[in-house]
């Protein structure tokens, strides 16, 4: 079984983090934001990363100064692309502008490859035997797509992959009709009748179905016991319309 992780919270400066301290083993520092240590107003305070959901921009470039800060890099460092929910990989190999991705990879030090979710699933990829890190943006669309397949197909070899599923919504807050839940009735445990037709999706249960049959050892994925559920640590686009977006952030260590 995936092994569930209680993200310890710290101070990098002036923003909250919560570290994945098992990636350090293998050379990566990772940690989630959450919505603290920012500079955005209500009600994308603080801590908002995202460009895209009607926050003033020179907040969000401040916030996003302060993230490359956390990290130890120089802003342009900082690899953030728009996300669309698709299966597309982006290969990293330094400073990107614009494009379009929902997973980057790199074996490149000196940069941070971000993603952003608001109840999606953020998932890291390291790899144990070289250099290669990864992160996804995992929605419903984009696990039903193959986003997890696609971004593995860029390492050498799954076996040697570790995994991190990163808070996310609770099935328990999320409700959904047929329409998605046709895509997932395979996997066990990933669907709990609700009232009607409705049903609630577990997206990490689905997430880690889908690395344990791309090759995955089920021991290798970490699953964080953190819920975006109400939105009070992490942004939660179901509790709260506009919101802002936190990230999944990760850099190879010198």
């Amino acid at each position: 079984m995936p092994i569930e992780v209680a993200l310890a919270r710290e101070s990098r400066g002036e923003l909250g983090v919560h570290p994945v301290v098992s990636a350090r083993e293998f050379g990566v520092d990772a940690f989630v934001t959450d919505r603290s240590g920012g500079v955005s107003e209500a009600p994308y305070d603080t801590l908002n990363l995202a460009s895209h959901v009607g926050d003033d921009v020179g907040r969000v470039s401040e916030n996003r100064r302060r993230l490359a800060q956390g990290c130890g890099i120089d802003p342009e460092h900082l690899v953030i692309v728009r996300q669309v929910h698709s299966n597309d990989v982006l290969e990293v190999s330094g400073p990107v502008e614009g494009g379009e991705a929902d997973a980057l990879v790199s074996s490149t030090g000196g940069l941070a490859l971000a993603v952003l979710v608001a109840d999606c699933v953020p998932v890291l990829l390291v790899d144990e035997a070289s250099p290669r890190f990864g992160v996804v943006h995992a929605g419903w669309r984009g696990l039903a797509a193959g986003v997890l397949g696609a971004a593995l197909s860029r390492f050498e070899s799954p076996a040697s992959v570790r995994v991190f599923l990163g808070p996310s919504i609770s099935p328990a807050a999320y409700q959904v009709g047929p329409e998605v839940a046709r895509h997932f009735t395979s996997v066990p445990g990933a669907l709990l009748a609700d009232q009607g037709d409705r049903s609630r999706l577990d997206l990490r249960r689905v997430a880690a179905a889908q690395l344990i049959e791309l090759g995955i050892a089920d021991g290798s994925i970490e699953v964080s016991r953190q819920a975006t559920d109400g939105g009070a640590t992490f942004f939660s686009d179901r509790a709260a319309r506009p919101c802002g977006r936190f990230a999944l952030v990760a850099r190879r260590a010198s």
